[in-house]
């Protein structure tokens, strides 16, 4: 009975760590633009909400900074001399996924005399699996005269509990996504994995 149980053991214990793996979740990215080049040059990164002192927000606008150094653009040293503003927003929802079951149970019993007692108990998961939904956009606007040259939008969806929930992670692959091979197409939602 000692080695029934313990291939059981090792093949759940195999199949909760295996589960244990989340795949990253592909990012939605739409962005629109005039389909003519756009020069490259300063720009500074401002909160859509006004939030700019926020842990939130200094995540997000380090991965937009990041991604806009890499395709060409450079820090300015303020407003007053910056050819570009970029305006960033951040928004965050939860959808409700309802309480969430165990895949994996081990049930142990005996009896004896027609007297029986048993136990069991689940393996991995549990709790909720709400679905927290992140979006970023981004308008990149002349200083001179506010108009709009690009804007974006990137979109993912992670359970609540998954590392792409984070807003580390979510920022630098939203930021990822939506500046890739930048301009992009305009007008088109793609998605990006």
């Amino acid at each position: 009975m000692a080695p029934a149980f313990t291939r059981i053991l090792i093949v759940t214990t195999a199949l909760s760590l295996g589960a244990c793996t989340t795949p990253t979740p592909p990012v939605q990215v739409a962005r629109f633009h005039l389909n003519q080049p756009i020069e490259r040059g300063s720009v500074v990164i401002e909160p859509i909400t006004g939030e700019e002192n926020s842990l939130e927000f200094r995540t997000y606008a380090a991965a937009v900074d990041r991604e806009l150094r890499r395709i060409g653009y450079v820090p300015s040293e303020g407003l007053a001399t910056t050819l570009y503003v970029a305006n960033v927003g951040i928004r965050r929802d939860i959808r409700p996924g309802g309480a969430k079951r165990s895949p994996v149970s081990i049930g142990l019993g005996g009896g004896s005399g027609g007297v029986g007692a048993g136990l069991s108990f689940g393996l991995g998961g549990g709790g909720s699996n709400n679905v927290v939904i992140t979006q970023l956009s981004v308008q990149l606007k002349r200083k001179a005269d506010q108009s709009v040259v690009w804007e974006g939008r990137a979109q993912l969806e992670a359970g609540e509990k998954a590392p792409a929930a984070q807003p580390g992670m979510a920022a630098s692959k939203l930021a990822e996504a939506l500046f890739g091979d930048f301009p992009g197409e305009s007008g088109r939602t793609i998605t990006v994995k």
